[in-house]
């Protein structure tokens, strides 16, 4: 079983130029999920978001071709990828001469899909159509202007979230102050955080104090997201919930997992930070 120490973040690499599936770097979701005592019944469905903005190849005649792509890997994959293979697997198209746009498409679901072991989706937004990738925010009620003195910055204490029984609420609320580090090397990943749930209201004070609480927290974004979505379910007992966090970009690439009680489709709205 490929561990995250095996993989070559961190390391010197050569950058490939040519196509070659192998670089990708499969990282079985089950050690995550295990820490936070989730067996095979997940308590939550989702999607892990990958946005690229550093796609290229060469057309039939040589000539450069480059695109936006978005791919999605649903969070009950066996498999994550993680992420630097992924960088380098996407450069390995440089110079690779690919006959269309579609065949493309076609071998970044075979690839992708062959690795995180189940159907990933992909969509190519070709050079054209930039315009149409616009810069959108969260909505929601941000909690992050509340007066309050923070000391704990990991790792993260569930012991935060409060929620109160006899108070209803239907509500979402956003933070842009999640941080987390790289479990390999070290390096910080901000995001922007939302949180949509219904049900016993949720202290806000409480609720910002445990987001900063992962500062110092060494773990990958989809792990992060789902400790943050079972923490609140056992703690303030959502009759629905869902968490979705927007990470910053690096190497060109951004993640975004979107965790839910309920069925849906998860928007794509680029941040400013991304």
């Amino acid at each position: 079983m490929n561990a995250p120490h095996d993989s070559l973040l961190g390391r010197s690499t050569p950058y490939p130029s040519r196509y070659d599936p192998a670089l990708l770097f499969p990282i079985a979701r089950a050690q995550g999920r295990a820490e936070l005592g989730l067996g095979a019944e997940l308590p939550f469905r989702g999607v892990d978001i990958w946005n690229a903005y550093e796609v290229s190849w060469l057309d039939a005649r040589g000539k450069p071709v480059v695109a936006l792509a978005e791919f999605r890997v649903p969070a009950e994959s066996p498999y994550l990828v993680e992420s630097k293979s992924f960088k380098l697997y996407l450069n390995s198209y440089n110079q690779e001469r690919i006959e269309s746009i579609d065949a493309l498409r076609a071998r970044l679901v075979q690839d992708l899909s062959a690795a995180a072991g189940a159907a990933v989706t992909v969509a190519l937004t070709p050079a054209g159509r930039f315009a149409q990738a616009a810069v959108e925010e969260f909505e929601g009620e941000s909690i992050d202007q509340a007066p309050v003195t923070i000391d704990d910055y990991g790792p993260p204490n569930a012991a935060h979230l409060q929620a109160d029984r006899a108070d209803l609420a239907d509500e979402t609320l956003v933070s842009d102050l999640l941080k987390s580090n790289c479990p390999v090397t070290g390096q910080p990943d901000w995001a922007s955080l939302r949180i949509r749930y219904a049900g016993p209201r949720i202290d806000r004070t409480g609720l910002l104090r445990y987001i900063v609480s992962f500062r110092e927290h060494a773990g990958f974004h989809e792990q992060c997201v789902e400790r943050i979505f079972v923490d609140l379910l056992q703690r303030c007992a959502p009759q629905r919930l869902e968490v979705y966090a927007r990470y910053t970009r690096r190497g060109g690439l951004d993640i975004n997992p979107w965790r839910s009680t309920h069925p849906g489709v998860a928007a794509n709205p680029r941040g400013a930070r991304q």
